[in-house]
């Protein structure tokens, strides 16, 4: 086991031989990291953290930390983290509040960028992209291969979609569609499907026309939005549209905060 002679590793901590910790890094009691892990220096583990295998934290990165809510009262509440993160300088993510759920999650394979802040009670997906400086405040859901740019302030009890792209200093206070382009320069409004991602991800040609003809009925017709959902529905009962499309039906109806348009 590599461990710098600058790191404070509490008791009880578990951290397997192949893990590396940098100096002057702070890793707590609760703390469970998986294989292959690297705290690179000034890393702060804390509270009843559970890592998975091969993930990077950067420098003064602080993980598990008590949440920014004045109803905590020091419930051993917990932050989960999957495999293969890069979470990069300055993040912070707060453990989760009882209130909440008691849980923060993340998943695996995600890129978080400086200064990004990820509040309690939040469940970001697999593949995801947060870039630096955004903030989402607690019980934020970002579902799998969503990007969220840089500088975006996300409100509490947002969603945004999967496979959804989101452009940098966006404010964002309802769910986000997904598979859009959602941007502050179109007025904080979707303004299209997020074609080159959804083609990086190997959509086909023909679900990416089924979304586009979808889109169209919600934001190019006179219909509003349950008429419009109620028109894709007909659409994907008639074999017209497939499950991609079913799924983004789905999300508008399940939206308790209401969707950016």
């Amino acid at each position: 086991m590599s461990i710098h002679p600058t790191a404070i590793v509490a008791e009880g901590a578990r951290i397997p031989e192949s893990c590396t910790v940098g100096p002057y890094c702070t890793v707590g009691a609760n703390v469970v990291l998986g294989e292959r892990c690297e705290l690179v220096s000034h890393v702060v583990l804390d509270g009843h953290l559970t890592m998975g295998s091969d993930n990077r934290i950067f420098s003064f990165a602080c993980l598990g930390i008590s949440p920014q809510d004045l109803k905590y009262k020091g419930e051993p509440t917990q932050l989960v983290i999957g495999d293969k993160n890069n979470i990069r300088e300055y993040v912070t993510i707060s453990r989760g509040t009882a209130g909440g759920g008691g849980v923060t999650r993340i998943g695996s394979s995600c890129l978080i960028m400086a200064y990004t802040h990820i509040g309690h009670d939040s469940i970001i997906g697999n593949h995801c992209i947060l870039a630096n400086g955004a903030t989402l405040a607690g019980h934020v859901t970002v579902e799998d291969h969503a990007v969220v740019g840089a500088l975006n302030p996300v409100h509490q009890f947002c969603t945004i979609g999967t496979h959804a792209y989101t452009g940098g200093g966006t404010t964002i206070t309802q769910d986000v569609l997904p598979y859009s382009l959602t941007s502050i320069e179109r007025n904080n409004r979707a303004y299209g499907i997020n074609k080159i991602g959804l083609e990086r991800k190997g959509f086909t040609s023909t679900e990416i026309k089924q979304l586009r003809a979808a889109y169209k009925l919600l934001q190019a017709s006179k219909l509003n939005t349950s008429e419009a959902v109620a028109a894709i529905r007909e659409k994907i009962a008639a074999g017209e549209f497939g499950d991609k499309v079913a799924y983004l039906a789905d999300f508008i109806a399940r939206s308790e905060r209401g969707v950016i348009k």
